[in-house]
């Protein structure tokens, strides 16, 4: 699969994920979320930003929801549930988050 972006034909897998994660920028992604229904507030990028270090800085690591919640309530200093990242990304903060932060799909099992 594939969609123009910019003059550009950007490659992705069947469920969305980028093929190139070289195509990956702040634009690109603000285009991804777009198409997905989303305005990309600030904690999107919080999260978005969180997944990318993961994966680009921690061995490609690619946090669950479970790991999202803490991390965030760590930045935001306060109590985030799991309803506060799935009301950010609502097909599942570690899929479609890691997908418009421009990550490959996560073969992990399951949600928690």
């Amino acid at each position: 699969m594939s969609f123009e972006f910019n003059g550009n034909q950007i490659e992705t897998d069947a469920n969305g994920f980028l093929l190139n994660a070289e195509d990956w920028s702040r634009e690109l992604a603000e285009h991804m979320a777009q198409m997905e229904g989303i305005a990309l507030t600030e904690k999107h990028w919080d999260i978005i930003e969180y997944l990318r270090d993961e994966f680009f800085n921690n061995n490609q690591s690619q946090p669950n929801t479970r790991h999202i919640v803490k991390a965030m309530s760590d930045k935001w200093g306060t109590n985030v549930g799991q309803k506060d990242v799935y009301d950010l990304f609502p097909k599942d903060p570690s899929k479609q988050g890691g997908r418009i932060a421009g990550l490959p799909e996560s073969r992990r099992k399951g949600g928690y």
